[in-house]
């Protein structure tokens, strides 16, 4: 597929090469060539933001591997929204994988420590997209394009974008980091190269940090439109403001649905609509969804990975399930989902069309079992016309980060938290999903029906498998709690409360060593 932000994912000789010096945010970026020369060639700047678009997808300097971006892991376990994904989804209701690779196990079960595999990388790579973030802002100021005699007007007005999009990508990451491990360093271009190690910041100060960056450049990202697609836009700042508003309770202590609600408002009017095909956001050609706010684009012939799409379609097969159904070469029999979550779908809704129950039992009893589990192939390399991607190792499927559906959820739920709006719009909101879940009017819910526990069960089925389990459980209270359990939580077939503190993953060991200002999270 010739996308157009496909076709810029190629800037490897600018970056750094694998090493754990690479995630240190006040080290500048290893390379042949220099800051001090690369950027007197115009397109430098172009190739080097595409470089951190390709951050979330791709993990190093060739694909699919060969030369990593973070050294510490097996390069395919390493990327970026792989990790991400393991994360949100593996300790709660929804996945379990049955490898046993260094870092799953106890993410399976809610047991993990300080020097978790995957933990740890995932923390490495958001302050790798900080670094390489931070690193283009320092060198495409007004300042520095004139003393490269850089002076084209074009030039001059996509820099202007670029930099607004490093920004949205820098509080993108950031969101994970806040997300995940809560008081985290706070690095920008502003602090100098070299210096002592980063002072740790607080939740809320970050908090604020990103919400004060989004809402500065939401209307200096590109429009909306076939050439910005994979770029970051106004919609997808939006996007982001009211996923952080959602959470804001969380991360601050002080809700704000009202602000939810009004981001998600905004995605609404931006000229999304719902597909009416629920899976064609999910297929080989998703890249023509009217609802894909901002993705991850992936290539299987220009944009190589082991992870992203790579890893969710061939690991989202398995047993008896046939490689070619899903345009893959074959299956890797990895995840699964959980009876809880399974159990959340009624009949008649086409949510769970691709559920795939031969050989499959509902009961988790087993987790390294694939046949214990009903299996959940939500992604696929086939377009909607049923033609394989272009590859069948690599795909072609892009990853939905945000999608409109999401809005409509996100402006239900904070109507129902008091954030504003009225009852009539979340219903209807609601229920245009519903509708297309099951084709027709029959699965609509009254006002009466419109609770808290009512949409986070939508939020479970709609967005299965789309990394955002983990976040919403924490939100509702539930995903340490023994008010709600699901198989193999805290190690028990029948599930069992967290320990306390499992609301944030711990700060990496190595990191506490290395960086005397940091302090681990409680419960480590």
């Amino acid at each position: 597929m010739n996308r157009t932000s496909k076709a810029v994912s190629v800037a490897a000789a600018l970056l750094c090469v694998a090493g754990t010096g690479c995630t240190d945010p006040t080290v500048a970026p290893k390379s042949t060539v220099t800051s001090a020369n690369v950027f007197n060639d115009p397109n430098s700047y172009r190739a080097f933001l595409a470089k951190i678009y390709g951050g979330l997808i791709v993990t190093g300097q060739r694909g699919p591997d060969g030369n990593a971006d973070i050294g510490g892991i097996d390069e395919g376990f390493g990327e970026y929204l792989r990790l991400y994904w393991y994360l949100q989804e593996m300790p709660t209701d929804e996945a379990v994988i049955g490898w046993n690779d260094p870092g799953l196990p106890t993410l399976n079960t809610g047991t993990w420590g300080a020097s978790n595999e995957m933990v740890n990388a995932m923390y490495y790579r958001v302050f790798y997209q900080v670094m390489l973030a931070n690193e283009f802002l320092r060198q495409s100021t007004d300042a520095k394009l004139a003393e490269r005699n850089q002076n084209d007007p074009t030039l001059r007005t996509n820099i202007q974008f670029y930099r607004a999009e490093a920004r949205f990508l820098r509080a993108l990451s950031y969101w994970h980091g806040i997300d995940l491990f809560g008081n985290i360093p706070l690095v920008t271009e502003a602090d100098p190269l070299g210096a002592t190690p980063p002072k740790q910041a607080t939740r809320d100060s970050l908090y604020r940090y990103v919400v004060t960056e989004l809402n500065a450049i939401k209307d200096a990202l590109p429009p909306k439109g076939a050439a910005t697609y994979g770029r970051a836009t106004p919609a997808a700042a939006h996007m982001l403001l009211a996923k952080l508003y959602l959470n804001a309770g969380v991360y601050t202590g002080t809700p704000n649905y009202a602000g939810a609600l009004t981001e998600a408002q905004a995605v609404i009017a931006a000229g999304y609509t719902i597909d009416p095909s629920f899976v064609h956001n999910f297929q080989a050609d998703n890249n023509t969804s009217p609802e894909l706010v901002f993705v991850a684009p992936q290539d299987g012939k220009n944009t190589q990975t082991w992870g992203g799409m790579t890893f969710l379609i061939h690991a989202g097969c398995g047993g008896s399930m046939a490689a070619a159904n899903y345009g893959i070469d074959y299956c890797w029999g990895g995840y699964r989902m959980k009876q809880q979550v399974h159990n959340l779908f009624a009949a008649g809704d086409g949510r769970a069309s691709f559920f795939y129950t031969t050989g499959q039992q509902v009961n988790v009893d087993t987790i390294g079992q694939f046949s214990n589990g009903i299996a959940g192939p939500k992604f696929t390399n086939k377009t909607s016309g049923g033609v394989s991607g272009s590859q069948s190792g690599m795909v072609d499927t892009d990853f939905p980060i945000f999608r409109l559906a999401d809005a409509y959820l996100i402006y239900a739920e904070a109507n129902l938290r008091g954030g504003g709006g009225t009852q009539a719009q979340a219903l209807t909101y609601f229920n245009a999903l519903r509708e297309r879940a099951y084709g027709n009017t029959s699965a609509d819910i009254t006002a009466p029906q419109f609770t808290l526990d009512t949409v986070l069960a939508e939020r479970g089925r709609e967005l299965l498998f789309e990394a955002q389990r983990r976040t919403d459980l924490v939100r509702f209270g539930l995903f340490t709690s023994g008010t709600y359990v699901w198989a193999w939580k805290h190690g028990v077939v029948g599930g069992a409360a967290l320990d306390a503190g499992r609301d944030l993953y711990p700060l990496p060991a190595n990191e506490l060593i290395a960086n005397p200002n940091l302090q681990q999270n409680p419960g480590y």
